[in-house]
């Protein structure tokens, strides 16, 4: 609940557009796109076709692109395909590995140390095809592709076990892992977000299933900010989750549509990936899918890369967000089976 001392203070602050953000807000879809779109960028082996994706990440070094992409089709198993790429400035595939290891890539994190940490979620397979004993997992690589450790157990786990269907990963500043969970938005289904040690050790759980204050529902992304706050995709609620390291609620921001993929960058530029607004998702129809830009300080949005489809049946435009040290865009896109970057306009 915001104080008057509160209103007073935000309305004192230019740009401050958090307190105006509700869920009854107008949709944020006539800001400028700067931004030019280059399709084809990344270029795979001869005979290799882009699968669905929806996890793109920076190097440590802010130019190599890391991707985890779904073996040409919408999910790995039984292919003997590396899953989890890396290409250099240019585009060159430098890097592959994973294979046989991931059935659903869903998203990819690279930490402080280099290492490349990706998400199978084992959401894009029916129950029945999900083979007995993998998925669900979250597994951990050195910069080099050597296999560190896993979470989760393999097959997964519910309620005091873990994972079912994760969607993201992020790491703070003291090497804690934070893991969303929770790919549905059936009544009762898991939502919630996993804190760990930097050894794998549990160290608490928040959230549960809802639309009310502190509940989820699909939590699907997952950033950190410069001050350390950490900002949690709730896309079945279409709104983002602003909390601190104790999941106290700081604020609640809608003005980004409904989050697929968050980037922060050192700037605290804040990039959302909305892929399931508009046609995709008719209770949100009146907001375009795209990628909205703005400030993670202020919640100001002031640009916006729109999804070029302008009425798809499901899941359309980026899903998954990353920007390089430069300022280019990655757009990892589950429905057209594709990466984007996008470059400023000259």
């Amino acid at each position: 609940m915001r104080t008057p001392a509160l209103f007073a203070a935000l309305a004192a602050t230019p740009f401050v557009l958090s307190a105006q953000s509700s869920p009854t807000m107008p949709p944020v879809n006539d800001k400028p796109n700067p931004y030019a779109t280059v399709e084809g960028w990344a270029k795979l082996p001869d005979g290799r076709t882009w699968g669905s994706t929806s996890a793109v990440a920076i190097d440590k070094d802010g130019k190599h692109i890391w991707v985890a992409e779904r073996c040409s089709v919408n999910n790995c198993a039984g292919s003997t395909l590396a899953p989890i790429l890396k290409f250099d400035p240019q585009g060159t595939l430098v890097a592959s590995f994973g294979s046989g290891m991931i059935l659903s890539p869903h998203g990819i994190h690279v930490d402080r140390d280099g290492n490349i940490w990706v998400v199978d979620c084992a959401c894009t397979l029916g129950a029945a095809q999900v083979p007995a004993g993998k998925g669900h997992q979250i597994h951990k690589f050195s910069p080099t592709g050597s296999y560190l450790m896993s979470l989760g157990k393999p097959g997964g786990g519910r309620d005091t076990a873990f994972f079912w269907q994760p969607n993201a990963i992020v790491t703070a500043s003291n090497g804690d892992i934070y893991v969303a969970e929770g790919h549905s938005s059936r009544a009762g289904a898991n939502a919630r977000v996993l804190v760990f040690d930097k050894n794998g050790g549990l160290k608490k759980t928040w959230g549960s299933w809802g639309k009310g204050e502190g509940q989820l529902d699909q939590p699907h992304a997952l950033a950190f900010d410069s001050k350390g706050r950490l900002f949690i995709g709730d896309r079945g609620n279409d709104r983002i989750l602003i909390v601190d390291k104790d999941f106290k609620i700081l604020d609640t921001w809608y003005q980004f549509s409904r989050p697929s993929g968050i980037w922060i960058d050192k700037n605290d530029m804040i990039y959302v990936a909305d892929s399931e607004s508009g046609s995709v998702n008719p209770p949100h129809v009146a907001w375009t899918r795209g990628i909205r830009i703005g400030s993670a300080k202020t919640g100001e949005v002031t640009a916006f890369i729109p999804d070029p489809a302008v009425n798809p049946p499901s899941t359309s435009s980026a899903e998954g967000v990353a920007v390089d040290a430069a300022g280019n865009i990655y757009g990892a896109e589950v429905g057209q089976k594709a990466l984007k970057r996008y470059e400023k306009k000259k």
